[in-house]
């Protein structure tokens, strides 16, 4: 078998979240519609590929809602870059930090968590002392881009159904038990049919053992919890529709 390794050259995350398409978000189909709802938010990585669109945000974790309000409405360059370079030894409880400021850093000093820590994980603080310091440079240079952006605290069951792209990455069948919000009280053929009856576009994430919706392999990435061969749903043809099937 061969495993093939994506390295992306455009940093386009602000922070890293449990799930979120860091590597994978440019392979993605483009939106093709000026406005793009992005209906389980988490770190937004496709809308950060895409940032120029009418970007619309929905999660209903509230973690991820009070990030995201506090990055678009309030916060400047100054606030993000005057964050503490937390050390080893400390906790985010020895600073004097807002409730929003306190949730960013939760995730950034500990990156890939499903929830926010109050002391940073080993690597942020040990293997790489600088990592803090590049996370935050990093979310300081972005935040132009998402000024124009609306972030709604609510379901994807909420969502107007309007002509507009639609990115849905929600918990995964199997393996999204994890989230705080996670897949446990989700209708999985309620959601199919929510995503199959969207105007406009829609794009679906998941992985091949999925089967509440007719997925196409991308392909196999690695991922905090081992090796998954990641997949795609979408209104739309796609290259992913031109697989070549196995002979026999």
């Amino acid at each position: 078998m061969c495993f093939v390794f994506l390295v992306n050259v455009k940093n386009y995350i602000m922070w890293s979240y449990f799930g979120s398409k860091t590597n994978i978000a440019s392979e993605y189909p483009h939106p093709i519609y000026d406005t793009l709802f992005e209906c389980c938010a988490g770190a937004a990585k496709y809308g950060l590929e895409h940032f120029e669109k009418q970007v619309i945000l929905y999660d209903k974790y509230e973690v991820i809602f009070k990030i995201w309000n506090w990055l678009i409405n309030e916060a400047t360059e100054k606030d993000i870059l005057n964050l503490p370079l937390v050390k080893r030894g400390q906790t985010l409880n020895d600073f004097n930090l807002s409730e929003p400021e306190k949730l960013l850093m939760g995730f950034v000093i500990a990156k890939g968590w499903q929830a926010p820590r109050i002391t940073p994980s080993p690597n942020a603080t040990i293997a790489r002392p600088n990592t803090i310091n590049f996370q935050l440079k990093n979310i300081a240079s972005q935040l132009y881009k998402i000024k124009h952006w609306k972030v709604i605290y609510g379901s994807y069951e909420d969502i107007p159904n309007i002509e507009a792209t639609y990115f849905m990455d929600p918990p995964y069948q199997f393996g999204g038990h994890v989230y705080i919000e996670g897949n446990k009280n989700i209708d999985f053929p309620g959601l199919a049919n929510w995503c199959k009856s969207r105007l406009g576009q829609i794009i679906v994430c998941e992985n091949m053992k999925a089967d509440w919706l007719p997925f196409l392999p991308m392909q196999t990435q690695r991922t905090s919890t081992g090796w998954q061969r990641e997949a795609i749903w979408t209104n739309y043809h796609t290259h992913f529709n031109n697989v070549q099937q196995k002979l026999f």
